[in-house]
């Protein structure tokens, strides 16, 4: 049976002529089954994808069909390639995202999905898991001698506990100054050194942006550790009493500002990948959600992998 042709409005001239930036869909999801080598499970996500291309003056739309199709096809691929990364996937979709539009020299896409961990609680041992968030991108722009030059990122986006130091410090002075109302000074300084002190806690939101070239892998999973690390302690989903008084108690005993979080997934990075170009792009970014306020507290850093270096040598 034949496929009746339709005209190609698309390719029209558009009544203005003028070039836009992304243009394309939103919104799709797929399964995506990534199969591991030897004895380990695969990996089941369920990423939303977005994906663009750029527009010239001369055409009045885009092939919009195109842009899903273009994600079934590589998706499809995905699944008969061992231990494939998702921002690998990225990459490989913006090439064909510019294969299937002629007209565009800018492609774009984005990927997000829940991402399960598998952990045990800290004294009990019952087994938990618990849910983080994977975000991958790629970019990728068509040279004038038909190369295509492509760059991919990786992130998660993690939660975690923080606990106000400067609050802890306060409620610390203000302790110590009633037991010394029948206390010696040595007796008092062994009292502060035992026990953990007050302050108010915030849920913490963690996140890394990591871009690298094409030929580089990142093992999300590594990002994900970085972060938990940098703040007060990690959540966890099933706690009985025994767990719930360890992690309250070490995020006590280990008290971090919205500031010091980024800080130390900062040091983590740098620590973690060494021999990562000094070009390499990166966002950090922490977000508390504050308990006694009703606003949030917010910090970010944005920098190459060179400049954090530098910085860090400088310190």
């Amino acid at each position: 049976m034949s496929v009746p042709e339709f005209p190609d409005t698309q390719d029209k001239q558009p009544s203005a002529p003028i070039s836009l930036t992304r243009v394309g869909v939103t919104g799709v999801k797929k399964l995506l089954k990534i199969e591991r080598s030897g004895n380990k499970r695969p990996i089941i996500l369920l990423p939303t994808f977005d994906a663009f291309v750029d527009l010239p003056s001369t055409q009045k739309g885009v092939h919009m069909s195109r842009n899903p199709e273009a994600i079934s096809e590589i998706v499809d691929e995905a699944t008969n390639e061992p231990e494939i990364h998702i921002e690998t996937i990225c990459a490989n979709l913006v090439k064909k995202l510019l294969e299937k539009h002629e007209y565009a020299v800018n492609a774009e896409t984005e990927a997000k999905s829940e991402y399960i961990i598998n952990k045990l609680s800290p004294v009990t041992k019952k087994k938990t898991q618990e849910t983080t968030q994977i975000i991958s991108r790629a970019v990728a722009h068509k040279n004038e001698d038909g190369t295509i030059n492509v760059k991919k990122m990786i992130g998660a986006e993690v939660v975690g506990m923080t606990v106000c130091p400067c609050a802890q410090e306060s409620v610390e002075k203000d302790s110590k100054e009633k037991l010394l109302e029948f206390l010696d000074e040595e007796t008092t300084e062994k009292v502060l050194k035992t026990v953990t002190f007050a302050s108010h806690n915030q849920r913490g939101i963690g996140t890394i942006l990591l871009e690298v070239s094409e030929n580089q892998e990142v093992n999300v999973d590594d990002l994900i550790s970085i972060i938990q690390e940098s703040m007060s302690s990690p959540v966890c989903e099933i706690l009985k009493r025994p767990d719930e008084n360890r992690i309250v108690t070490n995020a006590h005993q280990n008290p971090v500002f919205v500031e010091d979080c980024v800080r130390n997934m900062v040091i983590g990075l740098l620590n973690k990948y060494p021999n990562l170009p000094d070009n390499s792009m990166v966002t950090i970014r922490q977000v508390n959600q504050e308990s006694i306020h009703q606003h949030n507290a917010f910090a970010e850093k944005v920098a190459s992998f060179g400049e954090l270096r530098q910085e860090n040598i400088q310190e």
